[in-house]
């Protein structure tokens, strides 16, 4: 058996000549908010109301923005000023003035710490003995020769 494969489905159809369903009922919408005003206005008056109304119902029926309908567009910016908003700040690092620029590199030379030959040997010869002190699992906290039996275990 064969079936048919509906293509094209993206695209609607046009049921009212040129026009699609929707098409046509932002047309018929806005021409008849048109006449309305252009019957129950003076003239003048009536053209100054009526053409932003036209415009926005010709820009509904065939504007498109990034290939998508202009209802949409309306549709997004209506939820984005409705909903909550989340302002993240991140701050951006300055090119420091040459005066903090002097100020930051005295301060860092201030901070680090001088250590001569002698007090490298001191600090040295220091970790070698704690180091040696604790080398025998014995003298680590506990002494008695009962909490590790008659072996060793390290």
């Amino acid at each position: 058996m064969r079936f048919q494969v509906p293509q094209f489905i993206e695209v609607e159809d046009k049921i009212f000549g040129p026009f699609t369903g929707k098409q046509f009922v932002y047309l018929a919408g806005g021409g008849g908010i048109a006449f309305v005003l252009w019957a129950l206005l003076p003239n003048f008056l009536a053209i100054l109301i009526a053409a932003p109304i036209v415009g926005f119902t010709l820009a509904l029926a065939f504007y498109k923005i990034n290939n998508r309908p202009f209802i949409y567009v309306l549709q997004s910016a209506f939820n984005y000023s409705l909903r909550n908003k989340l302002y993240i700040w991140h701050k951006q690092d300055r090119e420091p003035t040459s005066k903090s620029r002097m100020i930051n590199e005295r301060e860092s030379l201030l901070q680090v710490p001088k250590l001569s030959q002698s007090k490298l040997k001191d600090i040295a010869w220091s970790l070698d003995i704690k180091e040696s002190m604790y080398s025998n699992p014995a003298q680590r906290g506990n002494t008695s020769p009962e909490t590790y039996g008659n072996k060793l275990e390290l």
